[in-house]
């Protein structure tokens, strides 16, 4: 031991600070302390990683962010693991886990298709996606590209927030099956497996993507993708992000502390950095649906017990689970023989009259 770390270890001990005293991190004060968020990373990457950090410098507690799925957030905000989460959805009134919490909007962020850098189609319409997803579109010769499969990727998470949202926009059921076999863990799984496929295609969010050089987002009826455009709602997928809390807690006052704290300028010079908008009620954002959405209620009119399976879904399901089962292959040979007939459906239909 050096003489020189002698005396200070020696100043120290006359001062009455330990080194384990040094080596530890900041407490929480008794008034603000440390929160747990869970969430997705969906409003872990653009709100909370940042946001926590700068919560934390101005003498607040520490924020620990938990990112990983929709549900495992909600979870543990149900069950008391967390003091708050996050949420790319509301709740779904079937799970009995999310009836008590209250989910408040706290920006607008925009769901985005995103394909291969190399991809040279440059816009999908609604209907195209609806049926992109129903099982009827699978080759991108269909939205003006190369003869090639689309390759359709998805978020396996039961409910994940992202999955959800479009596919209420599209089916007006979040819980939609469709035919995707291509499942990975959360959207940045998905956004690194697109990067590598030029036939993929995958739903994620603008702000997670926007700076994305690799990958391309694909313009929705012609509007392409942007923060101005979610502002002026003429891009029709955009979406509310939710911080989601519960009845009560421990720390019900510290999180409330949070949530003005959203409110301030540095908080909304945060936001926009990331590329989401702050949430505000009055706006025509937050009042109704987009009229191109609205148009989609004619195609996706929901049945009456419950959400059916999308032609394709059965053999998407099948083929994740258990490819070379023989209920698979059936489930294929179905889709294949059903697709048969509505390509002769096309070729026997009558020309207009000229």
């Amino acid at each position: 031991m050096s003489r020189l770390f002698v005396r200070v270890f020696a100043a120290l001990l006359l001062a009455g600070t330990s080194l384990a005293a040094i080596a530890a991190p900041p407490k929480a004060t008794s008034s603000h302390p440390g929160l747990i968020w869970r969430g997705d990373l969906a409003t872990a990457r653009p709100l909370m990683e940042d946001l926590a950090k700068a919560w934390q410098k101005t003498a607040h507690g520490r924020i620990t962010v938990q990112a990983f799925s929709t549900l495992s957030g909600l979870d543990a905000l149900a069950n008391g693991s967390a003091d708050f989460a996050g949420s790319a959805r509301s709740a779904f009134a079937k799970r009995g886990e999310e009836a008590s919490l209250n989910f408040v909007p706290v920006a607008w962020d925009a769901l985005v298709m995103a394909v291969h850098a190399g991809n040279p189609v440059g816009n999908v319409s609604l209907k195209q996606l609806h049926d992109i997803y129903y099982g009827r579109i699978d080759n991108w010769k269909a939205l003006g590209g190369p003869d090639r499969p689309i390759n359709l990727y998805s978020v396996a998470s039961p409910l994940d927030g992202v999955e959800y949202s479009l596919r209420e926009y599209l089916f007006r059921r979040g819980n939609q099956p469709v035919a995707s076999p291509r499942l990975y863990i959360n959207t940045a799984q998905l956004e690194a497996a697109i990067r590598l496929d030029p036939n993929a295609l995958g739903v994620t969010t603008l702000s997670s993507i926007i700076e994305d050089k690799k990958l391309h987002m694909l313009a929705v009826e012609g509007v392409a993708p942007s923060p101005a455009n979610v502002a002026d709602g003429s891009y029709p997928l955009y979406m509310p992000l939710y911080l989601v809390l519960p009845p009560a807690g421990a720390h019900a006052e510290t999180v409330k502390a949070f949530m003005e704290f959203l409110g301030s300028d540095k908080a909304r010079k945060i936001l926009l950095a990331h590329h989401v908008l702050p949430y505000d009620p009055t706006t025509p954002l937050a009042q109704e649906r987009p009229q191109h959405l609205l148009a989609m209620q004619d195609i996706s009119s929901p049945p009456r017990n419950g959400p059916v399976a999308a032609p394709g879904a059965t053999y998407a399901a099948g083929a994740t689970r258990a490819p070379n089962s023989p209920l698979t292959a059936a489930a294929r040979a179905r889709l294949e023989k059903q697709r048969a007939e509505q390509a002769a459906n096309k070729d026997t239909a009558t020309p207009p009259a000229q």
